[in-house]
C-alpha cells in the first residue's frame, strides 16, 4: 500500500466508533452553529486518534449534572460556550492561571475524574498575532470591549507580555466591577500597565494614536448589523497600526475594511477561533491540530 493510500485508509477507519473511542464534546446553548465538531473530528481523523467530538445543549441550571455524568462516562474533556463558561469555573478541581483570573472556562481536561479548566480564547488570539508576523511583547494595545472574549484577550495578553493595555468599555456595563477586579489581579501578577475608560471619543482617539494594536472585542459590526463601527473614520488609524476584529461574520467588518484601505495589517476572528480550538486539542491529546488542513476545509 502506498503512503497516500495508507493515510487514506487510516483516516477512513476513524469514521467508525469502536469500543475504545473516548468522548470529547461541546456544552452550551445554542451549539448547532458551532464549527468545533468539524474541526476536532477532522483532527482526530488526520492523526489517527480514537476520539469522537459531539455537541450537547446545556445551560447554567443543567450544567452540573451534565458534567457529573461526563465524569462517570470517562469523557476525556469538553469545551464550554455561552452561557456555561462562568459556571464551569466553580465546578473545576483546578484552574489554569488565566482561567483563575477570568473565573471563566472554555476548555476542561478530565484526568481520572479530576477536572482542570482552561481559557484558550486569549491564547488563540495571541497566536493569530504571531502567525501574522507581529511581535506583541512590550507593545501597546487598545482593546474595545470587556465581555467574555475581551476579558480572555485582556488576561492572556497581560500574562504573555504586552507592555500596556487600554480597555474601553461602557461605564454602566454590568461587567464593569468584574473588569476592575481582573485588572487589579493582573497588576499583581504582571508588569503590564492596564487602564479602563468609558467610550469617550477624544480619549479613545488619543489612545489609538499611540497604540501598536487596536482590537475590537465587541459585537459591533457583526452581521446583520454590518454598518456598525466604534471608529468613525479612517483618519483615526495609521498604517503602522495592527487592527484585529474578533468578528468573522462578515469576514471583513467595516472596521477592518477601513483599516485595510488605510494600509493597516488586519486579521478577523477566524484565526482566533481556529487557534483556540488548536490549543484545546493539544490539551486533550498532547498532539498538534493539523491547522492547515482544518483551515482549508472549514475556515476558508
Amino acid at each position: 500500500m502506498t503512503p497516500s493510500a495508507a493515510s487514506t485508509a487510516s483516516c477512513k477507519s476513524l469514521y467508525e466508533i469502536t469500543g475504545h473511542t473516548r468522548l470529547i464534546c461541546l456544552l452550551g446553548d445554542p451549539v448547532g452553529h458551532s464549527k468545533s465538531p468539524a474541526m476536532h473530528n477532522e483532527g482526530f481523523r488526520q492523526l489517527g486518534l480514537d476520539f469522537c467530538y459531539l455537541a450537547f445543549q446545556a445551560n447554567e441550571s443543567t450544567l452540573q449534572p451534565v458534567v457529573e455524568g461526563l465524569k462517570l462516562l470517562n469523557c476525556r474533556g469538553f469545551n464550554l460556550t455561552m452561557p456555561c463558561k462562568n459556571k464551569m469555573a466553580s465546578l473545576c478541581d483546578a484552574l489554569s492561571p488565566a482561567a483563575q483570573i477570568c473565573q471563566a472556562v472554555n476548555t476542561v481536561v478530565n484526568d481520572g475524574g479530576v477536572l482542570t479548566g482552561y481559557t484558550t480564547d486569549g491564547a488563540g488570539f495571541l497566536r493569530s498575532l504571531t502567525e501574522a508576523g507581529r511581535d506583541f511583547r512590550g507593545k501597546k494595545m487598545v482593546l474595545l470591549g470587556a465581555g467574555g472574549a475581551g476579558t480572555a484577550i485582556l488576561v492572556q495578553s497581560a500574562l504573555d507580555g504586552f507592555g500596556e493595555i487600554v480597555v474601553f468599555n461602557r461605564a454602566k456595563s454590568p461587567n464593569t466591577q468584574r473588569t476592575l477586579q481582573i485588572i487589579e489581579a493582573l497588576k499583581g501578577k504582571t508588569n503590564c500597565r492596564i487602564s479602563l475608560f468609558d467610550y469617550d471619543s477624544s480619549q479613545l482617539r488619543r489612545q489609538i494614536d499611540s497604540a501598536d494594536f487596536l482590537v475590537n472585542a465587541t459585537n459591533i459590526g457583526m452581521a446583520p448589523n454590518e454598518d456598525g463601527c466604534l471608529i468613525p473614520d479612517s483618519s483615526w488609524l495609521s498604517p503602522s497600526l495592527f487592527v484585529a476584529d474578533i468578528i468573522y461574520n462578515p469576514a471583513e467588518t467595516k472596521l477592518l475594511k477601513m483599516a485595510r484601505q488605510k494600509g493597516c495589517q488586519t486579521v478577523n476572528g477566524l484565526p482566533m477561533l481556529l487557534y483556540q480550538g488548536a490549543e484545546a486539542f493539544r490539551l486533550w491529546t498532547g498532539k498538534e491540530l493539523p491547522v492547515e488542513i482544518v483551515r482549508e476545509k472549514y475556515f476558508a
